[in-house]
């Protein structure tokens, strides 16, 4: 019997028999504790199959913030989250130089290839001299290999899987590399998912119509998704990075693809290594930018119940999921305040910046605050709220200047803090399940979790 995955209104048919309702709802209860069971008792061999998660810019906060702001009030406990219950360990983070805070291009490269680098580095040494990343290993091992992003497929994070570059910004000139860096006279990727269009159909040249007379399929709009069937495939649903999940037509796109990627390389017979980042919630991060980021995290969440539900139905794969870093210093509670509200962002469903785009051309933004957000005000808050707005028309970048004050009254009704723009130091938890699980229990090291993944990709 099939089950069909529901979200947002759609019903979405999956490969095997699971739907990622809830984990508890995932199969039922018999044949979960028979997958439960399969899975456990493969936890110390070497998985045939690996799907690597990244959470960009996920320090430990965002999974406690998720929690919270997923809490079910009617009940006395709060809830586990999928995070929570497949939580093994902590990592380390920082670059190869003094600061301790990394950049996302030096972390990858860490969880790519087992070795530290300088900020801004793709998958090189200080002296610029290629690392191999597990993805060339495994394809050079005839491994399916594939990479899930919501970022532009030649950000930093995936850049550093699939290519080699001074400086992460190098965006046309990694484009360029995933046609010219070949494993067996093949790109690294048999599937790449994600944004980046801009990049790949220039003025200059378009990469994929040479992606296409390699073989690959090519589709440029998510509602096409369905469409592909086989590999190899490139899909660029974006100029840059993908809508953010709030507000979007598609609130689980990085789930929606997850699952679109795990039908392709199960219909090889091939064992497949996969990279998943879930690479906005740093974005959120940058921009402190709470009612986005638990947006980013519902989507996550999804995605790794989806994961966890087909590995119980093939054992013989091993989930890991980390963070490159921390971005943003979130705080849960501010002001000396000892609360946070975060359940009261399930009612926010707009970006801050479509909030204050709308508001600035309103003639009842107060009354637009509450469609918007469902988040009360005092009445200092809403005197203060509408001055911001006549302040706002008059400066220099309107909808900017706004965006900052709709960002700072949400964060003061539910009592978030922030630190910095920038990232942190902190160590970033570290996820894993299924097959080989173990390997990963206990602090570890960002260049460990690659080293242990490269030699099970070897043996």
């Amino acid at each position: 019997m099939q089950y069909l995955l529901k979200f947002c209104g759609l019903l979405f048919p999956l490969l095997t028999v699971f739907t990622v309702q809830s984990v508890t709802e995932s199969v039922p209860i018999s044949a979960q504790s028979t997958a439960q069971k399969s899975v456990e008792q493969s936890s110390t061999q070497t998985p045939k199959n690996i799907i690597y998660v990244i959470g960009d810019g996920m320090g430990p906060a965002y999974t406690s913030a998720y929690r919270y702001f997923n809490d079910d009030p009617a009940t006395q406990a709060v809830e586990q989250t999928i995070f929570d219950q497949l939580l093994v360990g902590m990592s380390s983070t920082y670059p190869d130089d003094d600061t301790y805070v990394t950049d996302s291009a030096a972390a990858a490269t860490a969880l790519a290839t087992s070795h530290k680098t300088y900020n801004g580095a793709i998958s090189v040494t200080k002296d610029q001299q290629p690392l191999t990343t597990l993805l060339e290993q495994a394809k050079a091992a005839n491994k399916t290999t594939a990479v899930v992003v919501t970022s532009q497929i030649n950000h930093a994070t995936p850049a550093s899987f699939l290519a080699h570059n001074e400086y992460r910004r190098n965006y046309d000139a990694i484009a360029d590399s995933y046609l010219t860096n070949l494993i067996n006279g093949q790109p690294v990727a048999d599937l790449m998912l994600g944004g980046g269009k801009k990049y790949f159909v220039r003025n200059d040249k378009d990469l994929t119509k040479s992606f296409i007379d390699r073989g690959y399929h090519y589709i440029d709009n998510m509602d096409n998704l369905n469409q592909l069937t086989r590999l190899p495939a490139l899909g660029l649903f974006a100029n840059k990075g993908l809508a953010p999940a709030l507000g979007s037509k598609y609130p689980a796109r990085l789930m929606q693809m997850t699952e679109k990627a795990l039908q392709l390389v199960s219909a090889r017979e091939q064992p497949f290594v996969m990279m998943v980042e879930a690479s906005q919630i740093d974005w959120c991060g940058h921009s402190n930018d709470i009612s986005c980021a638990m947006a980013e995290m519902e989507d996550l969440a999804k995605t790794v119940i989806l994961i966890k539900a087909y590995i119980d139905h093939h054992p013989d794969t091993l989930l890991v999921m980390t963070a490159d870093h921390s971005t943003g210093g979130l705080s849960l509670g501010r002001a000396g305040t000892y609360q946070w509200k975060g359940q009261a962002l399930k009612h926010v469903t707009m970006m801050p910046n479509a909030i204050a785009a709308k508001m600035l051309e309103s003639t009842q933004p107060l009354k637009l605050w509450q469609q918007a957000t469902q988040l009360p005000l005092t009445e200092v808050q809403q005197v203060l709220l509408t001055a911001n707005i006549a302040t706002a028309k008059t400066a220099n970048k309107p909808l900017k200047k706004l965006t900052h004050s709709v960002k700072q009254l949400i964060d003061e009704v539910t009592y978030t803090g922030w630190t910095t723009s920038g990232h942190d130091g902190v160590d970033v938890p570290v996820f894993a399940y299924g097959m080989g699980y173990q390997a990963f229990i206990g602090h570890q090291d960002n260049t460990d979790i690659a080293k242990t993944l490269m030699q099970m990709i070897a043996l």
